[in-house]
C-alpha cells in the first residue's frame, strides 16, 4: 500500500447546517438540472456508489447498505455529527474553502472544527465584484473600491478563484480576448453592468470578467481557473482548458501561479498545460470522485503528461461532506494501485512512488499556495 500523508484539499466549498431528505440529497448527488431516469436514483452514478462504499462504515453502517438505511442514520446522528465524522474520516488535514458558494453553508472556522483540521479562505472574484457593487453607486466609485477591496483581500486569503455559473464562459471569453482590457474599456463596462444590475446580480460582462482575472494576477497569489464538466446549464465546450491557453501565455513570468480546477473530461489539456507552462497546475481529486471505480485510468492519463510537481489534490466537495470524503478515499485507491502497479511490474521504485504519492497529496499544495508560511 502507498502510503501518502494528511490531505491538503485544495479546492472545496463548505457543508449544508441543515437535514436533508431523500430527494434532496440525491438531487445534490447528482448535479443534474432534472431528475434520475425512471426507476433509477442519483446513487445509480459511480460517485453514488462510491458514497455508499465508503460514507457507511464511517457512520457504524456497512459498506454498500442501502441509501434509505444510510439517510436514516445520517438523520438519527443529525446534520452536524453525521458531518463531523464523514469529515474527519476523510483524511484531509487542510481544506482552501472557497466561501464565495450560495446555501446555507459552513465557513471555513466551521468546517474546520467540525473536520479536526485546517481551513482557509479562497476568494472568488465574481462574489467580491458583487458585493463591492452593491455599495458603489458609480462606475468611477465601484472601481476604486474594486481596487480597495482586492488589497483587503489579498491580506487574509490563500487565493482567488473564479467561478462558475450560467452564462460565466470565462475560457470561451479569454480565448478571443485574453489581454487585459484598457481603462476606458473597463470603465465602460462597468457603467453599463451597474446600470442593468439589480442588487445581487452576478458578473458576466466579458470585460469586468477578464479585469477582474487581472487584478487577482496582479495581487501576486495563486489563481484557480474552473475548467471542465461544472454547472449542467453551461455548454460543456466552454469549459475546455485549451480555450485558456492565449492567456496563461500572457501571464507567463508575472509572478502568478494558475491551478486549472476539476478539468474532467477535458482532464488531458489541463494536464498538457501544466507540462508546458511552469506557473501551471492541474487539479486531480473531483475527476476521481466522479469517475469512481474507473478513477485508476484518469489519474494514469493525468500523470502520463503532466510532470508529478504540477497535480494538486482537491476534493471539489460542496453542500455533501459525503463528497469531501468519496474524493478524498477515491484518490488515495487509485493513487494506490496505479503507482503500485508500477512498482509491480519494476517500472518505479518503491521510495519514488511514496515520494510522488506525497506531492499529489499534499506537497505541491503546500508549495504553491505556501502553506508552510502561513
Amino acid at each position: 500500500m502507498i502510503e501518502t500523508p494528511p490531505l491538503v484539499d485544495q479546492y472545496c466549498q463548505g457543508v449544508l447546517r441543515t437535514e436533508l431528505g431523500l430527494a434532496t440529497f440525491e438531487a445534490r448527488l447528482g448535479g443534474s438540472v432534472g431528475p434520475a431516469a425512471a426507476g433509477t436514483t442519483f446513487f445509480d452514478t459511480q460517485a453514488g456508489f462510491a458514497v455508499r462504499r465508503w460514507c457507511p462504515p464511517l457512520l457504524g453502517l456497512e459498506a454498500h447498505c442501502p441509501p434509505a438505511h444510510y439517510l436514516a442514520r445520517r438523520r438519527e446522528l443529525g446534520v452536524l455529527e453525521a458531518g463531523r465524522l464523514l469529515l474527519r474520516g476523510s483524511g484531509t488535514a487542510t481544506f482552501l474553502v472557497d466561501t464565495g458558494a450560495s446555501g446555507d453553508l459552513t465557513g471555513p472556522k466551521e468546517l474546520a472544527l467540525a473536520a479536526d483540521a485546517e481551513a482557509h479562505e479562497i476568494v472568488r472574484l465574481e462574489l467580491l465584484a458583487e458585493h463591492v457593487a452593491d455599495t458603489s453607486g458609480t462606475a468611477e466609485g465601484f472601481l476604486a473600491n474594486l481596487a480597495e477591496a482586492f488589497q483587503h483581500a489579498a491580506a487574509g486569503a490563500l487565493a482567488f478563484t473564479a467561478g462558475t455559473g450560467p452564462g460565466a464562459g470565462h475560457g470561451a471569453a479569454l480565448a478571443f480576448a485574453p489581454e487585459p482590457p484598457g481603462p476606458d474599456e473597463v470603465r465602460g463596462a462597468a457603467a453599463r453592468w451597474l446600470a442593468r444590475r439589480v442588487k445581487g446580480g452576478p458578473v458576466r460582462d466579458p470585460v469586468l470578467v477578464r479585469h477582474l482575472l487581472w487584478s487577482a494576477v496582479g495581487s501576486g497569489l495563486p489563481l484557480q481557473l474552473h475548467a471542465g464538466a461544472g454547472d449542467p446549464r453551461e455548454r460543456l465546450d466552454r469549459g475546455d482548458p485549451a480555450l485558456l491557453t492565449d492567456f496563461v501565455r500572457a501571464t507567463a513570468g508575472l509572478g502568478t501561479d494558475l491551478v486549472l480546477l476539476h478539468g474532467y473530461p477535458y482532464h488531458r489539456h489541463a494536464a498538457h498545460l501544466a507540462a508546458a507552462f511552469p506557473h501551471v497546475y492541474a487539479d486531480l481529486g473531483p475527476a476521481l470522485a466522479r469517475t469512481g471505480a474507473r478513477a485508476d485510468a484518469v489519474l494514469a492519463e493525468l500523470l502520463e503528461t503532466a510532470p508529478f510537481g504540477k497535480l494538486l489534490y482537491s476534493s471539489g466537495g460542496r453542500e455533501l461532506p459525503e463528497l469531501h470524503v468519496v474524493a478524498a478515499r477515491v484518490f488515495r485507491e487509485a493513487l494506490g494501485r496505479v503507482l503500485g502497479g508500477w512498482v509491480a511490474d519494476g517500472s518505479w521504485s518503491w521510495r519514488d512512488a511514496e515520494r510522488v504519492a506525497a506531492l499529489l497529496a499534499a506537497g505541491n499544495a503546500r508549495r504553491v499556495y505556501r502553506l508552510d508560511r502561513t
